[in-house]
């Protein structure tokens, strides 16, 4: 496979990924965290990684919203529900299994 098909094949695969997160504003971010150690946000901050590597300037929420379909305090408001203990229990206890990040500034921050 050439890199030009293989760079569309993983365009498309990427595109379904996020069209189906937006499908599933039921899915928790904590949650996605928890099971696969990676969530929306982190979408965002790997799209906003590649466009800035590519000398493109591009907002942390430019990117969010891209990933979301909306803007970020829309989706919370609309979708975000308060985390529970367990759910935050599991969180600390996976950090050392969630993905590394370019440009990713704490691990405390929001997911």
């Amino acid at each position: 496979m050439d890199d030009r098909t293989r760079t569309e094949l993983e365009a498309a695969a990427f595109r379904g990924l996020v069209q189906h997160l937006r499908k599933r504003t039921d899915v928790q971010n904590i949650d996605l965290m928890n099971l696969a150690g990676f969530c929306r946000n982190c979408l965002s901050k790997w799209y906003r990684a590649a466009a800035e590597e590519r000398g493109l300037a591009m907002t942390y929420d430019e990117a969010r919203e891209i990933v979301y379909g909306m803007p970020y305090a829309d989706w919370q408001t609309q979708y975000q529900r308060e985390a529970t203990d367990e759910q935050k229990q599991r969180f600390e206890a996976t950090k050392p299994l969630h993905a590394d990040i370019s440009g990713h500034l704490s691990r405390n921050s929001s997911s």
